[in-house]
């Protein structure tokens, strides 16, 4: 469900993960970070691989593996992670308050991935209780889950569609976001001022019905003209966006202001006014 999957939450701190071979595999970087409170994590864990490797004779390779996360670039590159088993293991030699609550997050977590799979809703409810945790309005909520489940339907079209890559999907949804905002995605939280952020997690009200409009037009024209591949996709994105590009110029000239605004929930995520 967008970028939520792939991160965990521990004590309002996010831990990296990624679901690989039937587990969730977690960043040990981030654990450590979360546990020692360390300046330099990294360097933190650096020297605790070659304490076990050396001083204890353990064997990394049997319970941490390199795995692709994203990073605050945005992009993925190749991280020491580790599941449950091994995660526990490294917590033996980190000698931390936290450790005790932290396993018993640990169980959690796992026993809730294995829920999901079972009964999907349950990632949209605890989706919906982040939100709220956070400061969100309850009406803005409702309006961001259904924005959700409208784009993952928009999402499943593409992949039936023939166009089963995050890169495809990137410039689908320019397409759209240009037609109905003038804006690309990396053009409008700059608009916004953010940067690593969730943009939808910054819309307002009208600008999330806006997108709303623009995605769930764009899965009907995909259906009516049963396109494929990426050239009729674009093409598909590009009218989508155009109808909630209308739409959006004629509130404004009802309106008499502008629809996209620079104001941002940063202000609930940190506990203050930006």
């Amino acid at each position: 469900m967008e970028n939520k999957k792939s991160l965990a939450i521990f004590e309002n701190k996010y831990i990296r993960r990624d679901w690989h071979k039937g587990e969730w595999w977690f960043s040990v970087v981030d654990i450590v970070g979360v546990l020692t409170d360390s300046l330099n994590a990294r360097d933190y864990w650096y020297r605790m691989k070659t304490r076990i490797e050396i001083d204890e004779g353990g064997q990394l390779s049997t319970f941490c593996r390199q795995l692709k996360v994203e990073s605050s670039d945005r992009k993925k590159y190749l991280t020491d992670c580790s599941n449950r088993e091994g995660i526990l293991r490294i917590i033996q030699s980190i000698p931390s308050p936290k450790a005790e609550p932290f396993k018993m997050w640990l169980a959690k977590i796992g026993g809730e991935r294995l829920d999901e799979i079972k009964n999907p809703a349950l990632v949209m409810e605890r989706m919906k209780a982040i939100y709220e945790q956070k400061g969100y309005p309850k009406k803005w909520i409702e309006k961001r889950m259904r924005s959700v489940a409208i784009r993952q339907n928009l999402t499943e079209e593409w992949d039936k569609r023939g166009a089963g890559d995050h890169k495809i999907y990137a410039i689908l949804t320019n397409e759209i976001m240009s037609g109905t905002f003038e804006m690309t995605v990396p053009k409008y939280k700059n608009f916004k001022g953010i940067t690593t952020q969730n943009l939808r997690d910054h819309m307002s009200d009208i600008e999330l019905v806006l997108m709303m409009l623009a995605e769930s037009t764009t899965t009907e024209i995909h259906k009516v003209r049963d396109s494929f591949g990426f050239g009729p996709l674009l093409a598909d994105a590009h009218d989508g966006g155009q109808i909630a590009g209308r739409t959006k110029r004629d509130i404004e000239k009802q309106t008499g202001k502008p629809v996209s605004s620079r104001e941002n929930f940063l202000r609930l995520e940190n506990g203050r006014k930006q």
